[in-house]
């Protein structure tokens, strides 16, 4: 056996380039508490650069025609629903109830590794596939969370309050990066969500909605128990490696919107906003908050509620759980 050892140059190499590597880590905290604290504290430093920039930026006057000419927002249809229906909110209950725990059950599946359980279907035709408990909470969450979007899509097109979320004028993109800009400033662009919502909540609630569910359902299904396994073409001309590229940041954007969404919930308005999500109405009071918090108590409780000795009883309804 031949042993090659490193040459003098690249010894030397790899001392320059660790030397100041070395000398920047030992500015970094060891503790988890301390790098969290540097963490937040360089995240406000970018956020306050970015709010400057931003502002500073408006003051140009090229900008500033540009948004009065875009103001944030542009005006619906004639035949355009005003106000939020009581099944909206509804909807958007079920929506984020069953969202919030798919996130944390399918981030369960990505890093588990010895499933305290396991379920197999009963009705599956020669030997059951098992599959972990974990993994069947997450597809059963899945099954009714399309259930739920299915219902809502249709009675978007049925009340006509699709064209609220569906862009109808091309000016929905230079009035969303209006929006963008004023956001930024944090002087919020003006707006009536109880009427219409300015262009990039548009623009967002159409990718999420539109784009970001089907990319988590087609390619949630491609993972699944549920695709066929003899299917062998269709296999190979949808590979499960492309599923799985693509379904994670797809959870990763639902992270994204959902953190964003209830920051400028609270941000722009909490009273009169939740109101419209859950009170049903454009007052402002505390009915709508009352409603949400109940609702958050609730994801809370299942939250920590979704544990094998709960779930073991309940998967046993649909199939055979077992330790192996």
């Amino acid at each position: 056996m031949t042993i090659t050892r490193p040459s003098a140059s690249r010894t030397s190499a790899a001392k320059e380039v660790a030397g100041p590597l070395t000398a920047f880590s030992r500015w970094i905290p060891s503790s988890r508490p301390a790098q969290f604290i540097l963490a937040a504290g360089a995240l406000l430093v970018i956020a306050a650069v970015v709010v400057l920039a931003a502002r500073g930026l408006t003051t140009y006057a090229p900008i500033q025609d540009f948004l009065q000419t875009y103001p944030g927002s542009y005006a619906l249809p004639d035949f355009a629903p005003v106000g939020i229906p009581t099944w909206i909110g509804w909807q958007h209950f079920f929506s984020a109830f069953l969202m919030v725990l798919i996130i944390r059950s399918g981030w369960q599946v990505r890093t588990e590794r010895r499933p305290a359980a396991f379920w197999a279907s009963r009705w599956a035709k020669g030997t059951p596939r098992k599959i972990s408990l974990t993994l069947w909470f997450h597809q059963s969450l899945d099954i009714l969370w399309l259930v739920n979007g299915v219902i809502f899509v249709v009675l978007l097109f049925v009340t006509a309050q699709w064209v609220r979320i569906v862009p109808t004028s091309w000016s929905v993109f230079p009035n969303a990066i209006s929006a963008l800009l004023q956001y930024l400033t944090l002087q919020w662009p003006t707006e009536d969500g109880w009427v219409n919502y300015n262009s990039l909540q548009q623009l967002s609630y159409f990718i999420t909605v539109f784009v970001a569910a089907p990319l988590a359902v087609v390619t949630g299904v491609r993972m699944s128990a549920i695709w066929p396994k003899n299917a062998k073409r269709l296999s190979a001309a949808y590979p499960i490696e492309v599923a799985r590229a693509i379904h994670f940041p797809v959870m990763l954007y639902f992270v994204f919107f959902i953190v964003v969404h209830v920051a400028l919930v609270f941000a722009t308005g909490a009273l009169r906003n939740l109101n419209h999500m859950y009170g049903g109405s454009d007052e402002v009071n505390w009915w709508g908050f009352a409603i949400f918090f109940v609702s958050l108590a609730v994801m809370v409780g299942v939250w920590f509620a979704a544990r094998p000795v709960i779930l073991a009883p309940i998967a046993s309804l649909f199939g055979n759980v077992s330790s192996r």
